[in-house]
C-alpha cells in the first residue's frame, strides 16, 4: 500500500475548489489533501453541523483555508447560491468535484419509487445541477474550469442489487464524456474517476454491515488483496484537478485494485481450483 501524497508541494496553489458531498467520507479525504497543496477549498454538504466539524478539523490539521456553504445540490437554486458565494469569498472558481452521492443495496423490487428519487435526484441531477452553472460560469466569463466527476465500475455495466445508483452514475458517465466533447474547446476540461472499495466510517458500515461481509467477502473480488487506502484516490482526483493533467479530458480512471476486470473475466473464477487439479486437467489436455 502506498499512502504517501503524490503531487509536490503547492501543486494547487491558489486554486479554487468546489467539493460536493465533501463533510464526510471520501470527499473529505480529497478536500484535505487539496487543502495541504495549497487550493481554497468550498466544501458543500446539506448538513450545517457536519460542514462546521469537518471544516475544523481540517483547518486545524492543516491550516488551510476551508470555506463551508451549506447546499443541497438537488435544488439548482441552492447551487447558483453556492458558486456565488464561492466567488464573493475567493474572487474565482477553478474546479469543480462532484462527489455528493446516494445509494441503497438492496433488491430493486423492495425499494419503493421514493429511492429511485433519492438516488437519481442527489447523483444525477445534483451533478448536472452543479456541472451546468459552473460551466455557464466559465463560459460567460471566458475562463478555462475543471470537473471531476466521481462515478462507479458499475456505471459501465450495469449492476444487480444498486439499480438506482447504477442508472445515475451511468448517466454520470455519460454526461461526462459529452461535456468533455463539447466543453473542451472552450478550455474546461470534464473527467471522472471510478473508484472500487475505499471503506468509510460511515457509509460502508450501511453499504455492507458486519453481518453481510459474514456472507459475501467482497476483500475476494480484489486482485491485489486489500482495499484502496483514501489517500491514493486523493492522489488520483488532485492530479486530475490539476493542471498535471491539462492534456486529459473525457476519461474516466478506474481504481479498484483490478476488481472491476477480475469480475468481468469470464474465467477468473478458476482461481478456486487447486494446483492438484491444474496437474490433472494439464494431463487430461496433452493428450
Amino acid at each position: 500500500m502506498y499512502n504517501e501524497p503524490m503531487l509536490r508541494e503547492n501543486a494547487l496553489l491558489g486554486k479554487c475548489i468546489i467539493i460536493t458531498g465533501g463533510g464526510t467520507g471520501l470527499g473529505k479525504s480529497i478536500a484535505k489533501y487539496c487543502g495541504e497543496l495549497g487550493a481554497h477549498v468550498i466544501i458543500a454538504s446539506r448538513k450545517a453541523d457536519v460542514l462546521e466539524a469537518t471544516v475544523n478539523e481540517l483547518h486545524e490539521k492543516t491550516k488551510a483555508p476551508f470555506f463551508p456553504v451549506v447546499c443541497d445540490v438537488r435544488n439548482y437554486e441552492e447551487v447558483d447560491a453556492l458558486l456565488r458565494k464561492s466567488i464573493e469569498k475567493f474572487g474565482r472558481v477553478d474546479a469543480l468535484l462532484n462527489n455528493a452521492a446516494g445509494n441503497f443495496v438492496m433488491p430493486t423490487e423492495r425499494l419503493s419509487h421514493r429511492a429511485f428519487d433519492a438516488v437519481i435526484d442527489i447523483v444525477l441531477r445534483g451533478t448536472c445541477n452543479c456541472s451546468l452553472a459552473l460551466g455557464k460560469y466559465w463560459i460567460e466569463n471566458k475562463l478555462p474550469g475543471v470537473i471531476l466527476n466521481v462515478v462507479t465500475t458499475y456505471a459501465f455495466t450495469g449492476s444487480a442489487y444498486v439499480v438506482p445508483s447504477a442508472a445515475a452514475k451511468g448517466g454520470v458517465l455519460a454526461l461526462t464524456r459529452s461535456l468533455a466533447a463539447e466543453w473542451g474547446r472552450k478550455n474546461i476540461r470534464v473527467n471522472a474517476i471510478a473508484p472500487g472499495p475505499f471503506p468509510t466510517e460511515g457509509a460502508w458500515s450501511r453499504l455492507f454491515p458486519p453481518v453481510v461481509q459474514e456472507a459475501v467477502d467482497p476483500m475476494k473480488r480484489i486482485p491485489v488483496g486489500r482495499f484502496g487506502d483514501h489517500q491514493e484516490l486523493a492522489n488520483l482526483a488532485a492530479y486530475l484537478l490539476s493542471d498535471f493533467s491539462a492534456y486529459v479530458n473525457g476519461e474516466v480512471m478506474v481504481i479498484d485494485g483490478g476488481e472491476w476486470v477480475h469480475g468481468a473475466g469470464q474465467f477468473t473464477g478458476l482461481e478456486a481450483v487447486p494446483d492438484e487439479l491444474w496437474d490433472m486437467w494439464e494431463k487430461m489436455r496433452k493428450k
